[in-house]
């Protein structure tokens, strides 16, 4: 069901790619399982423990709980796997049942656990772009409920708004909680120094709408943010990644019309903003594609 506007009333991505046969790799040592973190009396996240890559393939990103006497909101659903210890850690702060899961993109780390809680009675509620990607790619949990451009969901006398913008995918979706002054920002926003921003063109991400998008949340009513991957920043550290991001952007947009080879560019980002290794080396070509 795709809709352009609604108003519900109720009483890093990680990219793995297996080319040919492969030595198997040794097995990873488990991560510590994620920590419930409370942001407010009424929202919490459940975080992974030191923000790290190798993390998020076990645990998967953050979700973050908003509780209402009427029902949960759950912002993301982390990985199939997680599923269990995600329900125990709600159970945890409410009784309440999670009226809605809404999908802030369709990576797995964030959206796998949608079809379970589907299953349990959750109504998935995501961008027209976000089910787009989840159909295309047959990925389960695909939302009841998609929206374009604006929506809100009201629940036990607290609502959120659902901004659908457009960077690390197509979809993107930034919540902003109003009454508790909290927005989550999905992987528009991550951890720089461990988990590197990175912008996914097979989803219809884009570095130059990255930018836009985080223009846009900065003209959003918050203290408090909460990343896709990471802990949660105040309004003065957000504003300093949006500015670090715009700079990455920039730098490698004047290397690139200086006609600098890839090879150069990488070495210049890594040397001053340490960004363009690890998952952020795949990122570079599609990057100076779009800057040129």
């Amino acid at each position: 069901m795709t809709m352009p506007k609604m108003v519900f009333a109720v009483g890093a991505l990680m990219v793995a790619v297996l080319a040919g046969a492969q030595t198997p790799a040794p097995a990873q040592a488990p991560a510590p399982p994620p920590t419930l973190v409370k942001v407010r009396d009424d929202v919490a996240v459940i975080q992974n423990v030191n923000h790290v890559v190798a993390e998020i393939g076990q645990n998967g990103g953050n979700a973050t709980v908003v509780v209402t006497n009427e029902g949960v909101i759950l912002i993301d659903t982390k990985n199939d796997r997680m599923h269990d210890d995600l329900m125990a850690k709600v159970k945890s702060l409410t009784n309440q049942p999670i009226k809605y899961a809404v999908l802030t993109h369709n990576h797995a780390d964030h959206s796998g656990g949608a079809a379970k809680l589907q299953a349990e009675g959750t109504t998935i509620v995501a961008s027209v772009g976000t089910r787009e990607n989840m159909l295309r790619a047959n990925q389960p949990g695909a939302p009841q409920v998609a929206y374009s451009g604006y929506s809100e969901i009201a629940l036990g006398g607290k609502v959120v708004q659902l901004r659908e913008l457009r960077g690390h995918t197509r979809g993107d979706t930034v919540v902003l909680i109003p009454s508790a002054r909290v927005a989550v920002a999905g992987d528009l926003v991550t951890t720089p120094d461990t988990i590197p921003t990175i912008v996914n063109y097979g989803d219809g991400g884009s570095w130059t709408d990255l930018g836009r998008a985080l223009d846009e949340v900065a003209t959003l009513d918050f203290d408090t943010l909460i990343a896709g991957h990471g802990p949660a920043l105040s309004r003065a550290e957000f504003l300093k990644y949006r500015d670090r991001i715009a700079a990455i952007r920039e730098r490698a947009r004047a290397l690139n019309r200086e006609r600098k080879t890839q090879d150069e560019i990488t070495r210049t980002l890594l040397e001053e903003f340490n960004w363009g290794t690890g998952p952020g080396a795949g990122n570079v070509a599609g990057m100076l594609q779009e800057l040129r």
